[in-house]
């Protein structure tokens, strides 16, 4: 594995672009998480459907994209350098015992602060008028029997003018929104937080019922309807 990292399509000044930190399940070959490989194709290591739908939104609907090149199991890439989940010992009920212990400074600095430093140098030079941040939630948490019913969630911090022109449009669409939910952006937001929010960006977080993102076809419907509602909140915030 080289870059923690990888970017699609050429950004271009006043324009939108995507970010997807946990669009992989990639693990390199000198790291081992000792759980099971079918593990790796659950929630606990990616957000399920985010890669394919970020590679739709950049070929399709000239949205280029920042896409995560390793799994959250790795080093969570939406997490604050201090924050107990950056190296997750568990995730969902599940011990990963290959972290336990692990050099948080070497995974720092190995995916962590790489990713974050191309990051800030991409956004610097496009000088986008939105950002949108794409995830996937999975129906229901192995430890807890609460369902999630939300369709698609829309999640901010202090910064809520993108949400609030979003989720009425998203709602027009026949879906069941989350306002904040299910999980909040004032808990988790890191990325946003410090590329958006600390600069003043405009930006548009996104997560998506990973039951309604298994097939192509679902990819390339949520890639369309995502751009065409970017598009419309990005014209308003002008």
């Amino acid at each position: 594995m080289n870059a923690p990292y990888r970017q699609l399509g050429t950004p271009t000044p006043g324009g939108i672009v995507l970010v997807a930190d946990h669009a992989s399940n990639a693990v390199p070959a000198d790291i081992s998480l000792g759980i099971p490989e079918r593990l790796m194709h659950e929630h606990i290591a990616l957000d399920i459907g985010t890669e394919a739908i970020a590679e739709r939104l950049a070929a399709d609907h000239a949205i280029p994209a920042h896409i995560a090149a390793v799994s959250r199991l790795v080093c969570d890439l939406n997490r604050e350098e201090d924050a107990p989940g950056l190296v997750p010992e568990s995730s969902d009920g599940h011990l990963i015992p290959g972290n336990i212990g692990a050099d948080r400074g070497a995974r720092l600095a190995r995916f962590h602060r790489p990713y974050h430093t191309a990051l800030a140098d991409w956004l610097a030079a496009a000088e986008p008028g939105m950002i949108l941040s794409l995830h996937s939630f999975t129906p229901r948490l192995e430890t807890s029997d609460a369902a999630r019913p939300w369709q698609v969630g829309v999640l901010y911090n202090q910064d809520d003018r993108a949400a609030r022109i979003a989720i009425p449009l998203l709602a027009a669409e026949g879906l069941m929104v989350g306002d904040n939910l299910p999980y909040s952006g004032r808990d988790l937001n890191y990325t946003m937080n410090r590329h958006a929010e600390a600069h003043g960006r405009h930006y548009l977080g996104i997560e998506l019922r990973q039951d309604l993102v298994q097939t192509p076809a679902e990819h390339a419907r949520w890639a369309a309807l995502l751009a065409n509602v970017a598009q419309r909140v990005a014209s308003a915030l002008r």
